[in-house]
Formats: C-alpha cells, structure tokens, sequence
C-alpha cells in the first residue's frame, strides 16, 4: 500500500516488511520513508541509509513548483534502534544551553483548511522554505519548549506536563490563524522524538533533552495573509543550566525604555515575534555585565511583566507575588506549577500588579521557565540603583526549586500526575 505524504511532497510511503521499520501513526501500522531519488546532503559524520529510488512524471512536476519546495522530507526514515546505542560520546559535565545536534526530528505537515493526521521521524538536518513562507515575510510562527529526564533507575525517561505546551500551542495558533496538532497527536510527536534519540537524554543529573516543538506557515504568501500550508516539526538537544552563573544566583536590569508586549499584542502567546524584539536590550544588558532584562508594562512603566524568556515572582514573608497574566505575559509552564506548588506548601500566592516598590521590598525574586527552571535572583539593578535579595539554601526560592525539579526527575512523589513515562 502507497500513501501520499501531503500533495505536493516528493516522497512516499510504503508498508514494509523490511528490516528498517518505524512506527510514526496513531493506528500502529509501520512504515518506511523511501528516498525519491533526489540527492541530500546528509549532516556531517551521519551515513546515508539505504532506501529504494523511484521517479515519476507527478513527482518531476512536483519539484518544479518552487513554493511548493517545503522541506528536506527526502530523507529516509529509519530504525530507532539506533539510539539503543550507548550514550552519545559527550561531556555530560560540560553542558550549556546550546544546540547540541541530535539524530533525529519529527515533521507533520498540513494545509490551513486541514487537519494534522501524521507525521514522521527524518534525520536531523536543513529544512527548504519558499523565499515567499508565510514564517519568513510574515512570522506566522509558534514554538513551545520542554524537557524529557532520563528516570533514576535507567528504565526510561519522564516527561513534565506535556499536555499544558500542547494546549498553549493550540491557544497560540488560534491568535495566529493557523492550524495545530491535538493534544494527542503533540505528545505523540513528543515521545517519538524523545525515543528516536534517547541516547542524547543525560544522565539524571547531568541535564535533560530540551524539546523544541515548532508550527510555522510554509506555504507561500505575498500579500498580508494566513500561510495556505503549515509545518509542525519537533527538535532536541541536550542540555544543562540556561544561565551561565548555573545554578548561582542571577543579576538582572530593569529596562524601562524597550517593552516586550503591549495590551491587545500576542505577549500571552509563544510566538516567534515575541522574542527578537527584546534582543537588543538583552544584549545591551549583557555587555554591561547582567545576566538578563526585567520589563515593564507599556502603559505605567512601573508594574513587572517578565525577564525576556522567563517569568517572575517575588517572595515577601510567606507570601509570594506574581505578574498576573493579563494578556501581555505569557503563561508559563513552570509558573503554573510553581503557583500550586507553593500554595501545596502553605504559601498565599497572588496573582496580581506587581510595581517596582513591591520588587524593591521583596526579601526574595525568582525567575521560572522550562529553560532555567527556578533561577533565584541575586540582585536587581533599575536606574543605577542596585537592591540585593536573598538567596541560598534556606530559601522559599530553594525550597520550591527541590519539590519542583524532584517531580520532575521522578526523585519525588508526583501527586499531580505531572509527569508522563515514556518507555
């Protein structure tokens, strides 16, 4: 049996009761991505896999329809038995927060007016856009982020409330007109990705495999409108801190001139748009010696939004206080988890206006997100004026840092059902 993969891609599948197999749909059949006889570079160090080559007159039309080119799907689809190998030849000890290439990524294509049904695994490399995709003019374009934990005893990896960045996506793609995977077929992406190169999951302790799902519009566009085809394509690296300090305290520096989100925009959502802006106040940050930015509201200029990948609670006795999300800040995983968790632990949390008088008489400041977790602050520094809080191991930010990331690796008592196996 032949199946097409979307209308205008130059591969096929067939049902294969050969030795390189992969399951990549929902009804459990298996399948084999073959090579349309179009030569690919393969990433560096990376042998080609054999595959059958096929050409057809529809296939050669195909490939002359430039804004139709929507990526390196030519790529054979192959055996995760793969990553059965031992672990990836690294210094686990040595990890940033950079892009470490995997083996493989997860791709799912389909038109606006469509639904996704199912994708598959390619080797991780290049992806072709038209010069006219819909992401590129435009920034038709959402991303989520989060982690898979190698489990203590080695028999699989462990997945952090998947569900909440596939709902977020969802969200995020009905304010930018696209379309986007259910909450199923995301986390099924998710573990296949997470499977298909487990031999880049760190050790428990030394990390975890960052999982960079994104939805972009490929399909072209000239004039201001939604992208006719879209792409949802899932990466991962191994990874370790976020910040260079570590797990030490974080110094920040509250800009009051560059705002990332203004009332009636898309800060409540995890659009690609979101994050460059802030790249020039970050940078201009760093060179003075910060590890990152605070924002203000646009409006006031004097309540808290967020850090510029991050957001931000302050502690005052046994009470912690957090921007509330009024549609200019985005919410967070993390932050979410982080709100029941205190209130599990007998803290009153407030969602409300936080002002920079609030910030300057906070005992404690931390930041959350999936990339640095919970990053306590060290100090904050608006107008050259520097405040210092506390920080170490007798914190509420410590104390909410341990239940949090023990959850996580699966060292502590999930009474939530947070976490998802994957085996």
């Amino acid at each position: 049996m032949c199946v097409t993969l979307g209308p205008t891609i130059g591969i096929r599948l067939y049902e294969s009761s050969r030795k390189t197999k992969i399951n990549n749909s929902f009804d459990g059949q298996r399948w084999k991505l073959i090579d349309d006889g179009e030569r690919v570079r393969q990433p560096d160090g990376v042998e080609r896999e054999t595959g059958e080559r096929y050409s057809t007159p529809e296939l050669t039309s195909r490939r002359k329809i430039a804004s139709r080119s929507a990526s390196s799907f030519h790529r054979p689809c192959v055996d995760t038995a793969r990553s059965n190998e031992e672990n990836a030849d690294i210094n686990w000890d040595d990890l940033g927060f950079g892009l470490v290439p995997t083996d493989y990524m997860y791709v799912m294509r389909c038109s606006r007016d469509d639904k996704f049904s199912s994708g598959v695994l390619n080797r991780y490399g290049n992806i072709e856009l038209s010069p006219s995709a819909g992401v590129l003019n435009y920034g038709q374009g959402l991303f989520e982020g989060l982690k898979a934990y190698r489990k203590q005893d080695g028999g699989g990896f462990l997945l952090f409330r998947p569900e909440e960045n596939a709902c977020r996506m969802q969200s995020g793609a009905e304010r930018m007109c696209m379309p986007s995977p259910s909450v199923e077929q995301f986390i099924h992406a998710v573990k296949e990705t997470v499977l298909a190169n487990k031999r880049w999951v760190p050790p428990q302790g030394k990390g975890s495999l960052y999982i960079r799902p994104l939805l972009i519009g490929i399909g072209p566009v000239l004039g201001l409108a939604p992208a006719p085809d879209y792409m949802f394509l899932i990466y991962a690296a191994p990874v370790g801190t976020y910040f260079k300090e570590g797990l030490a305290p974080i110094n920040l520096v509250i800009d009051d001139k560059i705002h990332r989100a203004t009332p009636g925009g898309t800060g409540d959502v995890k659009t690609i748009t979101n994050y460059a802006p802030v790249l020039k106040a970050q940078t201009q940050a760093k060179t003075k010696g910060f590890t990152d930015v605070i924002y203000l509201d646009s409006i006031n200029k004097k309540y808290l939004e967020e850090a510029s990948s991050c957001n931000l609670f302050i502690v005052k006795g046994d009470v912690i206080s957090t921007p509330a999300t009024i549609g200019t800040i985005l919410p967070g995983v993390t932050r979410k988890s982080i709100i029941e968790i205190a209130i599990d632990s007998s803290y009153r949390v407030e969602e409300r206006l936080v002002s920079l008088e609030d910030l300057f008489d906070a005992d404690e400041v931390f930041c959350t997100g999936t990339a640095v977790v919970v990053a306590p602050v060290g100090s904050i520094t608006y107008q050259d004026q520097r405040y210092e809080y506390k920080t170490g191991t007798e914190t509420v930010t410590q104390k909410l840092y341990n239940i949090l990331t023990a959850i996580q690796m699966g060292l502590g008592e999930d009474r939530k059902n947070w976490t998802v196996e994957i085996n």
